[in-house]
């Protein structure tokens, strides 16, 4: 498809949806018995690493869904109406089993997280709460900031979209033996991800959002969840002492070189093509649905252990 082609389309007149399919709510149960700490096995440095997203996600989907639903009153389109509805359940389940990962799996195992989960509940909370930092916000001014925080919810969303490609796709962990369990966690949010990717940027421009704006909100989103992530894992493995000779730090080069050096076995994704896959989100033509495949994330939903149950209406508290 040409440039011309995708900027006519993605300002096509009318069209506040780019969900095709109806979004499903899905609820899943994990049993984590058995989910060893180095659930990829012999790959301590890859199992931290992706085991902090279960403590990166909890705070973040929640605030997702508390402000979402403040933007519902705004949403004018029936279609994008619905999909904000779906995706405040998808993601509130989300929350949910990443949530049940770090009471029954992680903390099971002796992980210290409280650390790294006061550190998004005091972002999510405290920084991006409806009054930050405790301010409070003009009247006049609530929408615009309702409608910046959304703009970061789009940044995200788009390198959610990413991450779940990667993980549907990842076959390196299935060589490699890795547990199951977790292999579906991250699958199933992964599917669900890149389901109902479009609806955040859609929502976000529905409600006004700029490209200038989320130029520089991506900006800011992108290395922000960058160095979250590094710093969280960094926290997992000071507790494990067969890091204790690295003494992991955000701030320390040595795990993110060690990040880009265990990426290549196939285990991570590299921080430079993790990089590399947020560009298209600068450009005024982005769209989510030239993101992943919806055929893709579907088929794994229909097999996923997790996702077997009946789909059913989730309530968000």
């Amino acid at each position: 498809m040409s440039i011309v082609s995708k900027v006519k389309s993605i300002f096509a007149k009318g069209k506040a949806s780019n969900t095709e399919n109806r979004l499903v709510p899905r609820k899943v149960q994990f049993d984590w018995e058995k989910t060893p700490l180095d659930w990829i096995p012999n790959q301590p440095f890859a199992s931290h690493f992706i085991n902090e997203i279960n403590m990166i996600l909890p705070a973040g989907e929640f605030w997702f869904c508390r402000l979402y639903n403040k933007a519902l009153p705004y949403v004018t389109d029936e279609k994008l109406r619905d999909d904000v509805q779906m995706f405040i359940r998808q993601e509130a389940m989300h929350a949910r089993a990443h949530g049940g990962a770090i009471e029954e799996y992680l903390k099971q195992r002796g992980i210290n997280t409280e650390r790294n989960t006061q550190i998004m509940d005091w972002l999510f909370n405290e920084a991006l709460a409806d009054q930050p930092l405790g301010l409070n916000v003009p009247k006049f001014l609530e929408k615009d900031w309702l409608v910046f925080r959304l703009g970061v919810i789009a940044a995200v969303e788009h390198m959610t979209c990413v991450l779940g490609t990667y993980v549907l796709e990842n076959k390196t962990w299935d060589g490699l033996n890795a547990d199951p369990v977790l292999l579906d966690l991250l699958r199933w949010h992964g599917a669900e991800e890149v389901e109902h990717r479009s609806v955040a940027f859609d929502l976000y421009r529905h409600l006004g959002g700029s490209y200038i704006s989320r130029y520089y909100l991506a900006c800011i989103a992108t290395p922000a969840v960058f160095g979250l992530w590094v710093d969280g894992a960094a926290h997992l493995m000071s507790q494990d002492s067969r890091f204790d000779a690295y003494k992991p730090k955000v701030w320390k080069s040595w795990i993110w070189r060690e990040w880009y050096k265990v990426a290549k076995s196939g285990t991570l994704p590299s921080p430079i093509w993790l990089a590399v896959k947020q560009l298209p989100f600068f450009t005024p033509w982005y769209n989510p649905i030239y993101e992943g495949s919806t055929e893709q994330a579907l088929a794994y939903l229909e097999n996923s252990p997790a996702a077997q149950q009946n789909s059913v209406t989730l309530k968000v508290a």
